[in-house]
């Protein structure tokens, strides 16, 4: 049996996408937050499938709250027609594998309720995440992932060392500039790497080490919590109730160091600043090459230092520019009128800059409204930790 038919055998891998990207303003309005453009080159949620299908996953379930349609349509559309990769799309599958390339005209009727959480997400449809079908047993583990965080990187080691170790729950986790480890879930581990605290967005940081959101468990020890858990006064939460109840009752839970740049996009603000630091290097953050082009992705697209009216930006080769472009990311498709002049901005597939327009510290949306989102270089937080070579979608 081959590394990849043993992790398919054995790993079951969650997609957790129920974002509405209220947080965003109007770059969220319309869409959901997993499908907002990024870096020029792909949507937020490609960068967990992309990961995934490198590290030899070959099928990744998806688990979705909001306009599950509209999520369903998008990925079945870049992601399904793969050979050796695909979306399962949980009680809605066998209509998206009976359209083959096609959108299925109908889906059956919902007949759970809304759910309210990620752990709800995963014991409503945990036939889906636990149970096998008539190719392959149950799953012994279950990857968890979420669909809004940027970052390059293979699973594989991270599944290895926790099938190893024999622990109930193994989380990847980074180590940040202590002073923004209060938007995050903080994480502290004995000198034997057991996990020793998990405090989700606490008021004081004892840790300069947190949760970086994605996480394998012993798919035994997660079913039996999450069935203890529903019905009680919980808020349907892997971080704030399924973790801690494993930690209190004293479960076996180790971490695992993410290493290379890893973004947590939460808001527009983040989202602003992590594509200024694009901007800014071509070696800063996730440079562009290692994203996964599902954007137009026969456009090639690079930083470019300063030619034709362009300096220090990410820009796309189809760009029609007869303005002035300034440190800044550009998506494919994307057309700049004579005397116009974009800095500091974002400026998304498609948009068309008016002649003679001054865009400064924005988000330029597909049909041509600007968000502006300046923010200080010091008010976001920095989660980059040293870069490490990573793996291409």
């Amino acid at each position: 049996m081959t590394e990849r038919d043993a992790i398919a055998r054995t790993v079951r891998t969650v997609l957790l996408a129920g974002g509405e990207g209220r947080r965003m303003g109007p770059l969220g309005t319309g869409r959901l937050k997993p499908l907002v453009p990024y870096g020029g080159a792909c949507r937020l949620i490609d960068f967990s499938l992309a990961n995934a299908r490198a590290s030899g996953l070959g099928e990744v379930l998806l688990l979705s709250q909001y306009e599950e349609r509209q999520l369903m349509d998008d990925l079945h559309r870049v992601w399904n027609q793969r050979p050796d990769f695909r979306v399962h799309f949980g009680p809605y599958d066998t209509a998206y594998t009976a359209a083959g390339t096609r959108i299925p005209a109908e889906l059956p009727t919902r007949t759970w309720p809304l759910e309210r959480g990620t752990a709800d997400a995963l014991i409503r449809k945990s036939a889906y995440v636990f149970e096998g079908n008539g190719t392959r047993p149950g799953p012994e583990h279950v990857l968890v992932l979420h669909a809004d965080h940027v970052y390059r990187f293979d699973y594989r080691p991270l599944i290895d060392a926790h099938r190893a170790s024999g622990a109930a729950l193994t989380l990847a986790y980074q180590r940040i500039d202590p002073r923004w480890v209060h938007l995050f879930g903080m994480v502290e581990f004995d000198a034997r790497g057991r996990l020793t605290a998990f405090v989700e967005k606490p008021d004081v940081a004892t840790s300069d080490l947190v949760f970086a959101a994605f996480c394998v468990f012993d798919a035994a020890v997660l079913r039996r919590y999450l069935e203890r858990l529903d019905g009680t006064d919980w808020q349907h939460d892997i971080s704030r109730d399924v973790i801690p109840a494993m930690l209190a009752a004293g479960e076996y839970i180790r971490g695992h160091e993410v290493a290379g740049h890893w973004e947590d996009i939460g808001t527009v603000e983040r989202y602003h600043r992590a594509h200024l630091a694009l901007a800014a290097s071509p070696a800063a953050g996730l440079p562009v090459a290692r994203m996964p082009w599902t954007l137009a992705p026969d456009v090639r697209r690079s930083w470019v230092a300063d030619h034709f009216g362009v300096r220090a930006s990410v820009v796309p080769s189809d760009l029609v520019n007869d303005g002035r472009v300034e440190d800044s990311v550009l998506f494919p498709g994307v057309r700049i009128g004579a005397g116009a002049r974009v800095r500091r901005s974002v400026v998304l597939p498609g948009a068309r800059i008016p002649a003679g327009a001054d865009i400064e510290g924005a988000v330029v949306l597909e049909d041509g409204r600007v968000q502006r989102t300046e923010v200080s270089r010091t008010e976001i937080p920095e989660t980059e930790i040293p870069e490490t070579e990573g793996v291409r979608a």
